[in-house]
């Protein structure tokens, strides 16, 4: 891990620091809005179970794991399998083998990698579900694009599924994301569940799993497309990492 120590981490806080000194970015206006009330339950079950067991990540690029048991923990509530005590991220790593994810979870990674890349994700969560036994209809791994004409259907699809999230109740949305795109920190890849959406402002709600943001946040549409769609810096692509995008689990 010694080129991400002397080499990727010093890169992307020049970047940061950049950004920071010409008000470009998130630091130029265009970031997060953090939600510091209570949140109150909405009758919308897998919204609530989410909030319920949201748990932050327990290292640097353990985001997936917290994501994943989150996401996991509210389905076994949902479907009555959970027995009063939720499932911790290590019981998560030791269950689901699946890429190698303990490993990548490790200080040295798996042959240096560290993290899921976005398809990486995808298997995690299907293999996820089938080890606790969780009945879903469909998971789909989309991954978006800044192409005009690609991303238009990508961004309608998108949008209809987060009302139908916000409104149906019925599926769930872990986003792959560049966090800096959103807060005011390092652009790096990063994994959240999806906690909301407002159909009228069109905002929405990311549950981070990054011990740094202790409060949920509200982006914009546009702005949470943005994120999905980074190309990630190049630096990162020779540890798989190509673009953004989402998991999405209809149940």
């Amino acid at each position: 891990m010694s080129l991400f120590r002397w080499v990727i981490r010093p890169y992307l806080y020049s970047q940061y620091m950049f950004q920071k000194l010409a008000r470009k970015g998130t630091f130029g206006g265009d970031q997060a809005i953090y939600i510091k009330t209570a949140y109150k339950n909405t009758g919308n079950g897998l919204k609530d179970g989410l909030f319920r067991h949201h748990v932050k990540q327990f290292h640097e690029a353990s985001c997936s794991v917290a994501s994943v048991v989150s996401v996991v923990n509210t389905l076994l509530d949902r479907q009555g399998h959970l027995n009063g005590t939720p499932l911790c991220q290590q019981n998560l790593l030791e269950s689901v083998r699946t890429a190698h994810w303990k490993e990548r979870m490790s200080d040295n990674g798996y042959n240096g990698r560290r993290g899921l890349p976005l398809q990486t994700l995808g298997q995690v969560v299907e293999t996820s579900l089938k080890v606790y036994g969780i009945s879903y209809q469909s998971l789909e791994t989309v991954q978006a694009s800044r192409d005009p004409i690609k991303s238009r259907k990508i961004k309608d699809r998108l949008r209809a599924r987060l009302e139908q999230f916000e409104t149906a109740g019925n599926c769930l949305i872990i986003s792959h994301f560049d966090q800096g795109c959103f807060v005011r920190d390092l652009h790096i890849p990063h994994i959240s569940p999806v906690g909301g959406f407002d159909p009228e402002s069109g905002t929405v709600t990311l549950l981070d799993v990054d011990p740094s943001q202790e409060c949920p946040y509200q982006v914009s549409f546009d702005l949470f497309y943005k994120g999905l769609s980074s190309n990630y810096n190049p630096i990162f692509r020779r540890f798989g990492y190509g673009e953004g995008g989402y998991v999405f689990i209809r149940v």
